[in-house]
């Protein structure tokens, strides 16, 4: 299915790692490990919490998201024999409130509202996070709202959330393009009935799933590019 963009009535994006660099929690991390590779514990921390989260899903149990990556980074840390302190884990935990925005997201998201759309996000994450994020990276007149999975208390790629969000949002799901770096997530909103644009921002593969993305961009801009010549 290729893009549509005359369907198009509201833009959705994902949190984390599509508005918000998470690979910056590496810094962090970097001043509590002196003899491993904070790049090494951060994927081990990202995945493992994506992990939890569709453990979650499947077997009924949930968990704010805050909590998992709790969780997922005392894992990380203790699979690379790193010895970190509680006290000294919650330091990096916390940087989750201060992730960096990419340098297209501000553009992006202004473009989009002179083009008369409305812009929400809807996250994994839980409320308190999302919150911080929006604020530290003063996103807050740029969006029109966030949608958390405590409101469902289920994780994305099920369908529960995009489907949720599209009734908060008061859009038909169809009419919705979700746009998230995540090719776990992007799949999930098809399969809900979104449009879903996959911005590859690590240059990842794809699939394979039987179904493409309606659109793979690379940077916001690229999306409002082709809302504007339809």
């Amino acid at each position: 299915m290729s893009f549509d963009p005359d369907a198009v009535e509201t833009i959705a994006f994902d949190s984390y790692g599509t508005l918000v660099d998470v690979s910056a929690v590496a810094e962090a991390l970097s001043d509590h490990l002196e003899e491993h590779d904070p790049d090494l514990v951060a994927k081990l921390w990202r995945e493992r919490s994506l992990t939890y989260a569709m453990v979650g899903n499947a077997i009924g149990e949930y968990d704010a998201f805050y909590g998992m990556n709790r969780h997922a980074l005392r894992y990380a840390l203790e699979t690379v024999g790193a010895g970190v302190g509680e006290d000294e884990r919650e330091a990096i935990l916390s940087t989750y409130h201060e992730l960096p925005v990419f340098d297209d997201v501000r553009d992006g998201l202004e473009r989009l509202r002179e083009l008369g759309y409305d812009c929400y996000v809807v996250s994994n994450g839980n409320e308190g996070m999302l919150e911080s994020m929006v604020d530290h990276a003063d996103l807050e007149t740029l969006l029109a709202g966030t949608i958390s999975a405590d409101e469902v208390e289920r994780f994305k790629p099920v369908p529960d959330l995009y489907r949720h969000a599209a009734d908060r949002i008061g859009t038909p799901v169809e009419a919705i393009a979700f746009v998230a770096a995540g090719w776990w997530d992007v799949p999930g909103a098809i399969n809900a009935g979104m449009q879903g644009v996959w911005i590859n921002r690590q240059g990842t593969r794809w699939g394979p799933y039987e179904t493409d993305p309606d659109l793979t961009i690379e940077r916001i801009p690229e999306l409002v590019d082709e809302l504007e010549a339809a």
